[in-house]
């Protein structure tokens, strides 16, 4: 690389984006420099590529010209597991930088470091290669998956490993890129083609006897006994790191194309993940190197029943995450890897229709797989009892506690576990006093918009809390209102779903119905105004909805709504033909043959009817005074009280309405229904109501008869 003489001089100044990359490079190549220096001179130069892809076009040189293959060298050297944190960092944002800027360009670049460095076969080599394809691997996959696949690259890695004399630092950084390697499915085969052997080697076999095995055929070494065994022996970082390496790998079927080797045996695999599961599992209180890999073995291995069910059942491991998560740093690796632990332990099978199961059978036919066997362990039955132990190790606290730092990723881990916990309806209360209320609704606003599923997973375990418990012991610290948009957000169909899934909607019209009943203190005004605000056209469009169930909740949730007068006459008085139009709805709802939702309909109308404009809208109705006659009728005691009470506030109005309430009444045989009513009721209240209402429309016909 030509480099300016003065590159160092403090007295010459570069004058062009040219002259300070090379000033930087020279910089970076002269070594013994603070580490502080070297990674502000690497964020320099960082922000001289991000800038480049810009100015460039603008016809201004682009800086990657200058920039050679001792230069990308230079780069990936400070990838190397021996170079200080700080610096690893910000040389990661650089390659980062220079890949972008580069383009072409710089995948050859790349391409010929690799190949320049494991050709010298040095240990020193090796290391800076395989570190600087671990950091590469999440920025570039594709181009680092070509070069793993590079003829003789993965063959070579064997007799590398099985040296005589190992490199704690070698084996560690070869098995960090092949753990990068194993970030997509791409490299899976190839790997276990060329690597699965000498990883099981390192992994199952017993260091000591492979060392004794050692000294005793190998007579000619000339080294003292005493401090040799380590250097003969695989290092215990290097043993986890191949295990989940091997884990990442075996966990999931292996697909194999032509000619890659023979598929594994699955009870051979079963039996090697059981035993690795538990290594991990006691590795969880080891040094914290150890347990890193512990957490992420666990994480794929738990894609499994057979080690969800072993690892739940565990108290002892169990316990032993809820630490590590509540101990792990604020979006960190770990943490994620401990969430998806508890994530796959609790995941409930995702519902499907009967269309959906046959056509997955008619897909598994097609692909000659028969019909396929779902795995007893991952059943509902499994699952609930799997989260109930989960729920018992303390997990609840520990995310209510990280959902304020939590990463995006490691948030959706969070609302899934809280999602499933919440499916047992006796443990919401527990759920709601430990904070999962506040964490959802958080997590509701915080995860950006287009995530529309772990939203509505977030959205739907919240209404499922809500639903059973009082608002008034769940708002303390957050008002309730906050609550409502995550709620209102599923009533419409879910965008990303093939199939409209209306469990969502009636457990989200369930819990505003609950927070609109006024239980969190004084008459929930706020509340209600705040439903209709937000939620009124979403709620009306469920009155017509074909599921009874659904129908029957938007009226519950109207019945409530309307127990605020701003909001009655908001909704039904303001003499609009869509109030008219909604006053029909409700009136025809209390004529419906489900008990729950004419009682529903006939609370709403209780209260709507005490206002004259809407009373007036009732009893002008062609049916309005046989339904609501029905009521009092009706075998239901409540019912019956009921439709009392609205014929007790349409007889009772004065001037016009009342007269006219009467007359129909009257039209409508209701002296006979109300003593009919009266003669069935044994509730106090129910016969003080009908006596009362009975009294007011027989002086009424006393007095017309008179006049």
């Amino acid at each position: 690389m030509a480099t300016p003489a003065s590159g160092s001089s403090k007295a010459t100044q570069p004058t062009s984006r040219q002259d300070k990359t090379l000033l930087l490079f020279a910089r970076l190549m002269e070594g013994g420099k603070e580490d502080e220096e070297t990674a502000a001179d690497l964020a320099e130069l960082t922000k001289l590529l991000n800038e480049d892809r810009k100015l460039s076009k603008e016809d201004d040189k682009s800086i990657i010209s200058v920039i050679d293959i001792d230069c990308v060298d230079t780069i990936f050297g400070f990838l190397d597991m021996r170079q200080p944190d700080v610096v690893r960092a910000q040389a990661t944002l650089c390659t980062t930088a220079y890949l972008n800027a580069a383009g072409e360009e710089g995948r050859r670049k790349v391409t010929e470091f690799f190949h320049t460095r494991m050709k010298r076969a040095t240990y020193d080599d090796y290391i800076i290669a395989f570190c600087a394809a671990t950091a590469l691997f999440p920025i570039a996959y594709d181009l680092m998956a070509d070069l793993i696949h590079t003829e003789g690259f993965l063959p070579s890695l064997a007799p590398l490993m099985r040296r005589k004399w190992k490199s704690k630092k070698v084996e560690t950084a070869c098995l960090e890129m092949l753990q990068a390697a194993c970030l997509q499915t791409k490299c899976h085969a190839a790997i276990y083609k060329y690597c699965i052997d000498w990883m099981e080697e390192i992994i199952f076999e017993d260091p000591e006897d492979r060392v004794e095995t050692m000294w005793q055929t190998e007579t000619d070494l000339k080294i003292e006994e005493e401090g040799a065994g380590p250097l003969r022996r695989h290092c215990e970082e290097a043993r986890s790191l191949a295990a989940v390496v091997w884990m990442k790998i075996m966990a999931a079927p292996v697909q194999l194309a032509e000619n890659q080797g023979t598929e594994p045996q699955t009870d051979s695999v079963t039996g090697k993940i059981e035993i690795l599961s538990r290594r991990f599992a006691k590795m969880l209180s080891a040094s914290s190197e150890l347990v890193q890999c512990a957490v992420e073995g666990l994480a794929f291995a738990t894609t499994r029943p057979v080690i969800r069910e072993q690892v739940a059942r565990d108290k002892e491991t169990l316990q032993r995450l809820v630490k590590t998560l509540e101990s792990a740093p604020a979006k960190s690796a770990l943490e994620y890897g401990v969430l998806s632990i508890f994530a796959h332990l609790t995941r409930y099978q995702p519902t499907e229709t009967e269309e959906q199961k046959r056509l997955r059978e008619l897909k598994a036919y097609a692909n000659a797989a028969g019909k396929p066997q779902p795995d007893p362990l991952a059943d509902d039955a499994h699952v609930a009892e799997r989260c109930k132990l989960v729920f018992e190790a303390g997990v609840a606290s520990a995310l209510s506690r990280r959902g304020s730092t939590a990463s995006a990723a490691s948030l959706f881990q969070i609302v899934s576990i809280l999602s499933s916990l919440s499916v047992t309806q006796s443990r919401r209360g527990q759920l709601a006093q430990q904070g999962a209320v506040r964490v959802l609704v958080n997590a509701w606003n915080t995860l950006p918009c287009n995530e529309e599923a772990p939203r509505r997973v977030a959205a739907q375990a919240l209404a499922r809390i809500l639903i059973s418990v009082n608002p008034q012991l769940v708002f303390k610290h957050i008002p309730e209102q906050a609550a409502i948009s995550p709620l209102v957000s599923l009533l419409t169909q879910d965008p990303t779903a093939e199939t409209r899934d209306l469990l969502p909607t009636f457990e989200a019209l369930m819990a505003l119905t609950n927070l609109a009943s006024g239980s969190s203190g004084g008459d929930g005004s706020a509340t209600r105004k705040a439903i209709v605000s937000t939620a009124w056209d979403a709620i009306e469009e469920q009155l017509f909805s074909s599921n009874d169930r659904v129908c029957t909740a938007a009226v519950e949730l109207v019945c409530n709504l309307v127990q605020d007068p701003e909001q009655t006459l908001r909704i039904f008085g303001d003499g609009s033909a869509k109030a008219s139009t909604r006053i029909k709805i409700i009136l025809a709802m209390a004529d419906a043959e489900d008990e729950q939702t004419r009682s529903a309909a006939g609370g709403a109308l209780a209260s709507v009817s005490a206002f004259d404009g809407i009373a007036r809208e009732l009893v002008m109705q062609p049916r309005g005074a046989e339904i609501i006659l029905g009521l009092c009728r009706d075998d239901s005691e409540g019912l019956r009280h009921r439709g009392a009470v609205v014929v007790d506030n349409l007889i009772s109005h004065g001037g016009e309405v009342g007269k006219l309430a009467k007359e129909k009444l009257f039209a409508s045989d209701g002296v006979r229904a109300l003593t009919e009513c009266a003669k069935k009721s044994r509730t106090p209240e129910v016969v003080q109501a009908v006596v009362h209402a009975l009294e007011v429309l027989l002086e009424g016909r006393n007095m017309s008869e008179a006049m």
